[in-house]
């Protein structure tokens, strides 16, 4: 596998800014052999490279602007000169060859559309989440918060787009696809689930059918399709529950304590780093907006790895 090109951090990025995005990157450089690229306001992450010793190990661009937290769409594209922008301009320019930031996603996802473009055929990227499943290995829940409102040509996109994923990232040569929805007969579902389901037992693909909420982590399927919204609550639902089920088991002793955190582990952000924004040109990770540095550092050497697979960016026509 190839990997071309440093990773380019949105230093100002997340709920704790550049204290722990530089702390991350950091961590990625030295732990992981990641060379990083950190955009964001150059007196702040300079000031926070002097505190890690890490002036001159760690290349810094300029960007005058943060967009907000809060700013979901089209005003943060507006924003020009922010660290998302410049971030996804360098990676655009062949400078930098992934970009990762814990801003917030409709931010990235609007910032990446318009400065890295989207791969031929593709209508509306999809983020990407490998889930732990009972049969070993993951399976990818997609889309996980990127586009709310898809039509049931997207959904259909969606699944072409985790098939590459698959195939790429997880090593499956014939990934299963599974339609996300309330049972597990044909015609189950809203008008959205229901038109989704059509288009994608039409097409030439492993299509097994309906997979209902309690099967997510089943391994029935290796892909699982849905829209953004719905998949954006499954996963924050199952990151919850993991957590809930896990600390209810300790107090009961049900498990020696060090067993019970190596499942938590698995779910926890700063294992599987991010999640993979599929469909666009270039690599792009987006992690949890409350990161910390060990999270960034993960989503770091994530973005590096799959720099050189560009899992999901074939032509997604259905």
């Amino acid at each position: 596998m190839t990997i071309t090109g440093p990773v380019v951090l949105d230093a100002m990025g997340g709920d704790h800014g550049p204290a722990e995005t530089v702390a991350g990157a950091v961590e990625a450089r030295r732990a992981h052999g990641v060379p990083i690229i950190l955009v964001g306001a150059e007196a702040q992450l300079s000031r926070e490279l002097r505190r890690h010793e890490a002036e001159g190990e760690i290349a810094v661009v300029p960007a005058p602007h943060a967009v907000p937290m809060s700013e979901r769409g089209a005003a943060a594209a507006a924003l020009t000169g922010s660290s998302l922008a410049v971030g996804c301009d360098l990676v655009h320019q062949g400078v930098g060859g992934s970009f990762v930031s814990a801003g917030s996603t409709g931010a990235v996802v609007t910032c990446a559309v318009r400065g890295i473009g989207r791969a031929a055929g593709v209508l509306r990227p999809a983020l990407a989440v490998a889930l732990p499943s009972l049969r070993g290995g993951a399976t990818v829940l997609v889309d996980a918060g990127a586009t709310a409102d898809p039509s049931p040509t997207m959904m259909a996109q969606f699944a072409r787009l985790g098939i590459g994923y698959a195939r790429s990232v997880l090593g499956r040569p014939d990934p299963i696809v599974g339609l996300l929805s309330i049972g597990s007969e044909p015609g189950k579902g809203n008008r959205l689930t229901c038109q989704a389901e059509e288009l994608l037992t039409g097409l030439p693909l492993p299509f097994t059918g309906n997979i209902e909420g309690h099967e997510v982590l089943s391994g029935r399927a290796d892909v699982i399709v849905t829209d953004g919204f719905t998949g954006n609550v499954v996963l924050k639902t199952i990151e919850g529950c993991v957590r809930t089920v896990l600390t209810m088991a300790a107090r009961e002793g049900a498990a020696a304590p060090e067993r019970l955190a190596g499942v938590a582990r698995r779910y926890a952000p700063e294992t599987h780093g991010g999640a993979t924004l599929l469909g666009l040109r270039g690599t792009v990770v987006i992690a949890h907006g409350s990161s910390r540095a060990t999270t960034i550092a993960r989503a770091c050497a994530v973005a590096h790895a799959l720099a050189g697979t560009a899992p999901g960016t074939e032509a997604a026509t259905s």
